[in-house]
């Protein structure tokens, strides 16, 4: 039986976990996991891999969870080696309207003008979650897949 070719995105910045499977573009699946990213993201692969051809890997590269990123990084880094699949990332605020993102305490990631800074933010009614889009716009993404990092790593 011919497994269905599909497109992978994955968006780990904070908790929930998103894991959006693509058929010609359309959402055809999703995965919203609160596990941490270490301990569900390898459950929810093998799953996509058993069930799916991959053709193609996609991820919301930073701001964020600092550690969420560098495993999201290297698993689907391994992925892509592995299984001779390409990646692509781009930056969260593409799947949060381009509202602030969490760093720490009352401090938010913000991008204006395409750059990114962290500042203190009192009104958190302006933050908006993480979602998957229903069509995948792949322009948005590039092959600079590193980890997008603001702040020094902890």
């Amino acid at each position: 039986m011919t497994k269905t070719s599909v497109d992978i995105l994955v968006i780990s910045l904070g908790s929930p976990l998103l894991v959006g499977v693509y058929h010609d573009n359309s959402l055809l699946e999703s995965f919203v996991k609160d596990e941490k990213t270490s301990d569900i993201l390898p459950v929810v692969f093998e799953e996509l891999l058993k069930k799916y051809e991959i053709k193609n890997l996609f991820y919301a590269k930073g701001p964020g969870s600092f550690m969420a990123i560098k495993i999201t990084y290297i698993f689907l880094r391994t992925i892509s080696i592995t299984n001779n699949i390409p990646i692509f990332a781009t930056d969260g605020f593409s799947f949060n309207e381009n509202s602030p993102i969490k760093a720490v305490g009352s401090r938010f990631f913000m991008k204006k003008n395409d750059n990114i800074t962290v500042e203190n933010l009192k009104d958190i009614t302006k933050v908006k979650s993480f979602k998957l889009p229903t069509i995948l716009d792949k322009t948005i993404f590039s092959a600079e897949i590193e980890p997008l990092y603001v702040l020094p790593a902890v």
